[in-house]
This record gives C-alpha cells, sequence and structure tokens, in this order.
C-alpha cells in the first residue's frame, strides 16, 4: 500500500494540530510501559527528547515522504535518533527498550487517527503510511544502538587487555611486563606496544618479560614471546623471560621448542641478573 497525497496532507494536519497532546500521550505511553528506566533517565529528560524528536518527526513529515527515512528530509530526524541511540547504549538501556521509544508513539498517533477520519480506506491508508515510518525509524535506532554498543564493547576490552597487560619500571634502565592469562595475538601485540613504548619513556637497556601467571605455553604462545623478545632487541634493550615453571619446561621440551634467550625461573632471579649486568653487586 502506497500512501497518496491525500493521506500524507491528512497526517501533516493531524501532527501539527495535535502536537502537545501528542506529546502528552507519547510521555504517558512510555511511563507505563516497561521502556521507561526511571533508574537510567528522569521524566524531564523523557519528555525533552520526546518533544524534540516529535517537532523533528513532524517536520520531516511535511516533506509528505513517509516512506523513505533514508531521504535528505528526513536527515535532521535521523542525526537526532543517532545520539539518542549511542546515549542509550552508554546508559544501559537494552535494544528494544531504545526502539520502544520510537515504536510507543504508534498508539497516540493511531488513536488521533480513528478519532479524526471515520472513512475506512481513509483511516487504513493513514495507519499504515505511519506505521511504516515508525516501524522504519525504530529499526534504525536498533541499528545505531548495536554499531554503538560494539564499539563501546571493543573499548572496554582493549581497557581490559592494556590493564591486564601492565609494563613496570623495575630499576633505572630495566623494565618488566609482568603477563597473567593467555597469550593471544591481540594481547601479544598489546604487550608489545606497551613494552616499546616504556623502554622508549625510561631509556631501559633491560626488559624482563615474566611468564608466571601465563596458564599454559605452546608453539604459538612461544611465537609471540618470539616476537616481543625480538621487537624489543630492535629498540636497543636485552630481553630476559622470567617464570619459566618446571611444567612448562617439561612442555617446551616435549614440543622441541627453545628460546634464543636467556630465562629464568623467578621475576627475582632475573632481576638479579640484570643488576648483575649492569654492574651491581647482588649479595
Amino acid at each position: 500500500m502506497h500512501m497518496t497525497t491525500k493521506s500524507s496532507e491528512r497526517i501533516v494536519t493531524l501532527i501539527k494540530n495535535y502536537e502537545s497532546d501528542l506529546l502528552d500521550d507519547w510521555v504517558k505511553e512510555q511511563m507505563a510501559g516497561r521502556s521507561f528506566r526511571p533508574d537510567l533517565m528522569s521524566e524531564p529528560e523523557l519528555r525533552n527528547q520526546s518533544k524534540e524528536f516529535l517537532s523533528l518527526f513532524s517536520e520531516a513529515v511535511q516533506s509528505k515522504n513517509l516512506e523513505d527515512i533514508m531521504a535528505s528530509e528526513w536527515t535532521k530526524t535521523r542525526e537526532f535518533l543517532d545520539g539518542v541511540s549511542i546515549l542509550r547504549a552508554e546508559q544501559g538501556f537494552s535494544p528494544s527498550e531504545t526502539a520502544t521509544f520510537i515504536f510507543s508513539l504508534k498508539q497516540p498517533i493511531f488513536s488521533r487517527i480513528r478519532e479524526e477520519f471515520k472513512d475506512g480506506e481513509a483511516l487504513a491508508e493513514d495507519t499504515w503510511a505511519v506505521t511504516v515510518a515508525l516501524d522504519k525509524l525504530g529499526l534504525y535506532t536498533t541499528e545505531v544502538y548495536q554499531k554503538s554498543r560494539e564499539a563501546v564493547i571493543r573499548a572496554q576490552q582493549q581497557d581490559l587487555l592494556e590493564l591486564s597487560t601492565p609494563v613496570v619500571k623495575l630499576w633505572k634502565g630495566v623494565v618488566a611486563a609482568p603477563l597473567i592469562g593467555t597469550l593471544d595475538s591481540a594481547r601479544t601485540q598489546t604487550v608489545t606496544e606497551g613494552l616499546l613504548q616504556q623502554i622508549v619513556d625510561t631509556e631501559s637497556s633491560f626488559a624482563i618479560i615474566d611468564i608466571t601467571g601465563v596458564p599454559a605455553v605452546d608453539t604459538q604462545v612461544c611465537q609471540h614471546l618470539l616476537k616481543t623478545v625480538a621487537a624489543a632487541r630492535l629498540m636497543g634493550a636485552e630481553a630476559i623471560i622470567s617464570g619459566i615453571r618446571p611444567q612448562i619446561a617439561q612442555t617446551m621440551v616435549a614440543l622441541g621448542v627453545t628460546f634464543d634467550v636467556q630465562t629464568k625461573a623467578t621475576l627475582a632471579d632475573a632481576f638479579s641478573l640484570v643488576l648483575k649486568k649492569m654492574g651491581y653487586k647482588v649479595t
């Protein structure tokens, strides 16, 4: 069913004449439903968001194009929904709660259409036109929400990676990267970047990579470690690997893996070795 010119004109007139009443009914509809989260948003905030959207929606429908929300006349409306979706994703709203912000406008508009137009054909045509527009806008908010949420999750994952791979200064000219957990390609990249940056910032000549907290070491983990060691060497720092526990040593022997780098059983042993290399006497 395609929207006729008369239908678009009727909808434009209805929204324009009853915009204030529609806003009140819409806010009540949202507050009565499960999509309203008083723990995340106050009633004045909800009303302000609703008022701004309804104003932009009213402006957009005057173009008499309720079928293509990606058209230029809907740009301001989409930009507003971008902001709402991103904000709600950050605040902790669910995708359905975010989309319901739009979908809940249907009932107030449908009620006004039924009151205004008694003709069955006009009623069906106008109801369908509004349904199409609001459904597309609701789905649009969901898409923006998902993209925003994915970005938030990626940022959180990166923060966790950085927190789980600290690089610390042990002594003048000595830095250490104590690793905890599984070592994969992503973590190796984070470790390497952090270690190299610390070597530059502290002008260190020695870097200790401690794997005491790494639960298992296989061929892939060894390759990751060797890449980090090689990168440190290119920066002019001598690398030492510590935390080679008996189980790990046995696994490495069984795999036929050897490190072209000095290794020590504990971080303390590695630090002691570095101090001796620097000319200090350890007693």
